[in-house]
C-alpha cells in the first residue's frame, strides 16, 4: 500500500489530535470530584462526554495507524528481525525510560511524605509490584497511558501471525477480534483489547490495498452517525452512573470507541485544507510522542500540588490543568530538542525529524490559498 503525501499528512494530523484528546481522558480526580456525582451540573456532563465518550476513540485509531504503517509494504516484505530491532529503540526503550524515571521521581517525593495515597508506596512494594509498575507485566504501568506502548509492542511481536490471519481470513479474523474487543471476555495478555483489533484493522487495510480515501465522500454522514451514537452513549452512561454498568452498556461503550476511529480519520480530510490542519502537518515528528509520554506525570504532579492547597472547587483545577499540561509539554519539548538532542532522541524513540515547508507533504491548492501561498 502506497503512503502518499496526503495520506502521510493526514496521519500526522490524526496522531496529534488523538493524543491531544487522550490528555483529557487522564485529567485526575478523586471520589469527591467524580463527574457522575453531578455536583457541578453541566460541567460534569461535559467531563463525562469528553472523558468517557469522545476521546476514547484515540487508542483504537492510533493502533490502526500503527498496523497500517507496519504492513504498508506487504506481508512478504515484512523483515521481522529488523522490525523488532527498530521497535526496541522506538517503543520499548522509551516505554522503559519514561516509566522508570517517573517511578524514581515518585519514590523521591515519598521520601518526604509527598504523594502517599496517590501512588503505591514504593518502599513497601514488593519486587513483583515494582517490576509491574515499570514493565506493565500484569497491570497498568506507573505512567498509566504507556499501557498503549506495551500492548502495541505485543501486537508487533505477534505481527507475522496477525498479518497472516488478516491476509488469508480478513473477515473472520476481524470479526473475532471485534467480538473480543467489545464483549466482556477476559483480556488475556492485553491490557486494552481494542488495541489488537485496531492494529489488525490497519494491517488488513494495508495488505488488501483498501483505498481509505474513498471514505472521504461519506465524511459528513459518518461523522453525523457516530456523533449521534456518541450522544446516545453519553445519555446512557450519565443516566446509569459509574458503577454496575450492564453488559450491553459496556459493549456499546467499547463499540462507539472503535467506530469513532472512522469519524476521526474522515475528519482529518476536512482539516487538511485548513490553516490549523497545516500547522499540525508541520509539527515536529516527535511532538505527539512527547506529549503522550509527558502529560500524565505533569497532570499527576499538578494534582499532588492541588491536594496541598485545599481549594474545594474542582472545576478550577480542571480548566487550569489542561492548558498548563500542554504549555509545559510544549515548552519541555522545545528545550529538550534545543539543549539535549541526544536525550530527546532516546526518549522519543529517535523521532527527531523536523518538517519544513520544503519537506512536508504536498498541500492541496485549497490549502495553499488558505495559508496565503496561492497566487
Amino acid at each position: 500500500m502506497k503512503i502518499d503525501q496526503e495520506l502521510s499528512a493526514r496521519i500526522n494530523i490524526a496522531r496529534l489530535l488523538l493524543i491531544a484528546g487522550i490528555v483529557f481522558v487522564h485529567v485526575p480526580f478523586d471520589q469527591d470530584s467524580n463527574a457522575y456525582l453531578g455536583q457541578y451540573g453541566a460541567f460534569d456532563g461535559m467531563r463525562v462526554f469528553l472523558h468517557d465518550v469522545l476521546f476514547r476513540i484515540g487508542v483504537p485509531c492510533l493502533s490502526a495507524i500503527s498496523g497500517l504503517l507496519l504492513f504498508r509494504k506487504g506481508f512478504e516484505m515484512l523483515d521481522y528481525r529488523k522490525i523488532l530491532k527498530a521497535k526496541f529503540s522506538s517503543l520499548f526503550l522509551p516505554f522503559l525510560l519514561w516509566n522508570a524515571v517517573f517511578l524514581a521521581g515518585i519514590a523521591l517525593l515519598q521520601m518526604w511524605d509527598f504523594g502517599l495515597g496517590y501512588f503505591p508506596d514504593m518502599f513497601d512494594a514488593s519486587l513483583r509490584e515494582l517490576v509491574n509498575l515499570v514493565f506493565a507485566t500484569e497491570t497498568m504501568p506507573i505512567n498509566l497511558p504507556l499501557y498503549f506502548l506495551r500492548d502495541l509492542l505485543l501486537c508487533i511481536v505477534m505481527a507475522p501471525l496477525i498479518g497472516l490471519l488478516v491476509k488469508r481470513y480478513p473477515i473472520i479474523t476481524l470479526s473475532v477480534l471485534l467480538i473480543y474487543a467489545v464483549l466482556p471476555v477476559p483480556n488475556l495478555i492485553f491490557l486494552k483489547k481494542s488495541i489488537v483489533f485496531g492494529f489488525a484493522s490497519g494491517a488488513a487495510i494495508a495488505l488488501h490495498g483498501i483505498n481509505i480515501k474513498k471514505l472521504d465522500r461519506f465524511a459528513l454522514p459518518m461523522i453525523s452517525v457516530i456523533g449521534v451514537c456518541a450522544l446516545l452513549l453519553f445519555i446512557a452512561l450519565y443516566s446509569n452512573g459509574m458503577d454496575d454498568r450492564p453488559v450491553w452498556l459496556q459493549s456499546f461503550e467499547k463499540l462507539v470507541a472503535v467506530m469513532g476511529g472512522l469519524g476521526a480519520w474522515t475528519l482529518t480530510r476536512l482539516l487538511l485544507d485548513t490553516r490549523f490542519g497545516q500547522v499540525l502537518v508541520q509539527a515536529p515528528s516527535g511532538l505527539s510522542f512527547w506529549i503522550f509520554c509527558t502529560h500524565y506525570p505533569i497532570m499527576m504532579m499538578a494534582w499532588l500540588v492541588w491536594g496541598k492547597i485545599n481549594i474545594d472547587f474542582y472545576p478550577l483545577f480542571y480548566v487550569a490543568v489542561v492548558p498548563f499540561t500542554f504549555l509545559l509539554a510544549l515548552t519541555s519539548h522545545y528545550l529538550a530538542q534545543q539543549f539535549a538532542p541526544r536525550l530527546y532522541a532516546v526518549t522519543t524513540g529517535q523521532r527527531t525529524r523536523s518538517r519544513s515547508p520544503a519537506t512536508s507533504p504536498q498541500m492541496t491548492e485549497r490549502a495553499r490559498l488558505v495559508l496565503g501561498k496561492g497566487d
